[in-house]
């Protein structure tokens, strides 16, 4: 079903926060909408405005174990929920012991508890988008409290009107707007203690800051909250910016074996990084930071600008992402070391390596034409002792390849190729109950080699998991 906005008869309010929350264009035609429903005014205008826009929704609601008059809200909630014919979830969880096992605070470990829960409620009610009741207000809370913490750009975009899924209708609205909502239309709702309590950040923000601040300039929370869209806009295009500089700075690593540590890390040219004008190398930093998964602070990213100058390295937040020049490269990498595998080779068939990306494919084959190497090998069937598998190299592995006249260790194969560490780490190397007899892209066992005499091969085929169309 389309959303539709309808008119309220004789609810002026109500009839421009319909067409406002409809004119976002957040909602998705049709789509099951799971709304996180606390019971405060933000989310009951919320409910209330999707499911009179003709949304199909879902209410979800989270107890989190923390004041005894949360029993009586869930059970209100409900109730309006179902006087509406809406299906509601519920969820419980201990905040505060979570707090206490991760090392947070009540507001992150609450922040984290409820969008794991609506995450499994969507899942759950098969609902395609996750829509949240903030609203101007928070995102005039967010700015600021990101401003005084010096977070740059990325920091004063705010929250975002949509991510991954969650949609937030309400953030062109104010927090007075929604209570006003509420009280025409006589709807109950209550007020979480949080929300006054000194102790949080965002209670000073909101108690202490935001006043004065409408004081001097009525209307300075619109105005912030416009402040964070046009900031979000410019923000975006500097990264495109950003990015279009970086693509011609990379350099292949691992060769055409590349696939196999995209994920995990990223080289520069270091002297064409050293021309980029200041605000795209800061930009270019955090761009390259976050493809790994790091959110770097503004003293790590200045840091990592000062090791391009004069070689170094640094890590960034969380500890799990370096950045590390030297010579002519700038190396990101993430630090995580991959555990060893070993598994069978499907003869024929297909074996799938989804954490690292990766196929092999075997299958019986015609002895000809002449294997060329590279990320395809046929191997003599009967020169091939017992099954195939596959695993991680180790420090003592050795073939010898074809064409050598000897043996080599494995790994001084890797290194000869250049291969990262986290290439030589991830790179299978195939096995039958004699030894090694193919590490692809480098080398293949001199006695599985085809031959004059072979009658018959085995063709492996190595290569990403893209290449499948997986």
């Amino acid at each position: 079903m389309a959303v539709n906005p309808i008119l309220f008869a004789g609810h002026n309010r109500g009839v421009s926060l319909a067409n406002r929350v409809a004119d976002t264009g957040l909602i998705l035609p049709g789509a099951r909408v799971l709304v996180g429903y606390s019971g405060g005014a933000d989310s009951t205008a919320l409910l209330t405005l999707l499911h009179e826009l003709g949304v199909t929704v879902v209410a979800a609601h989270l107890h989190h174990g923390m004041r005894p008059e949360a029993d009586q809200e869930a059970d209100q909630c409900r109730s309006y929920a179902e006087s509406l014919g809406i299906e509601f979830a519920m969820g419980r969880a201990d905040v505060p012991a979570i707090a206490h096992d991760r090392g947070i605070g009540i507001e992150e470990a609450g922040r984290l508890a409820r969008y794991e829960f609506f995450h499994r409620a969507a899942r759950q009610f098969e609902c395609a988008q996750i829509a949240t009741g903030h609203t101007a207000d928070d995102q005039a809370e967010t700015v600021l409290l990101h401003l005084a913490r010096g977070s740059g750009l990325r920091g004063l975009r705010g929250i975002p009107e949509e991510r991954d899924g969650i949609i937030r209708p309400l953030l062109r609205i104010g927090r007075a707007e929604t209570r006003a909502f509420c009280a025409e239309r006589g709807l109950w709702f209550h007020d979480d203690p949080a929300n006054s309590d000194g102790q949080f950040s965002r209670v000073r923000v909101r108690t202490g800051v935001i006043p004065v601040l409408e004081a001097l300039q009525a209307g300075a929370v619109d105005r912030i909250a416009r402040t964070s869209r046009l900031i979000a806009e410019e923000d975006s295009f500097l990264d495109s910016v950003a990015a279009a500089n970086l693509e011609p700075l990379e350099v292949q690593l691992n060769g055409e074996l590349s696939f196999l540590t995209r994920d995990v890390e990223v080289a520069l040219q270091r002297v064409q990084f050293q021309s980029l004008p200041p605000v795209l190398a800061r930009r270019s930093v955090r761009l390259v930071a976050g493809v790994l998964g790091a959110d770097p602070e503004f003293d790590q990213v200045e840091a990592a600008l000062e090791a391009v100058r004069l070689s170094g390295s640094v890590t960034f937040s969380g500890g799990n992402v370096v950045w590390e020049v030297s010579g002519e490269m700038i190396h990101a990498r993430i630090l995580a070391v991959d555990a060893p595998f070993r598994y069978p080779v499907t003869l024929p068939g297909e074996t799938f390596a989804d954490e690292f990306g990766w196929f092999i494919r075997a299958q019986s084959a015609e002895p000809l034409p002449y294997p060329t190497g590279g990320l395809s090998q046929k191997l003599d069937a009967r020169q091939v002792q017992g099954g195939l598998h596959f695993r991680s190299a180790e420090p003592g592995d050795r073939m010898e390849p074809l064409g050598l006249g000897g043996s080599k260790k494995i790994h001084d194969l890797m290194a000869d190729a250049k291969l990262t560490q986290a290439a030589r780490r991830r790179l299978p190397v195939i096995w039958d109950m004699v030894g090694p007899v193919w590490v692809p892209g480098l080398a293949v066992a001199d006695r599985v080699r085809i031959s004059e005499a072979t009658e018959r091969a085995i063709l492996l085929v190595f290569g990403p998991l893209s290449s499948e169309g997986s």
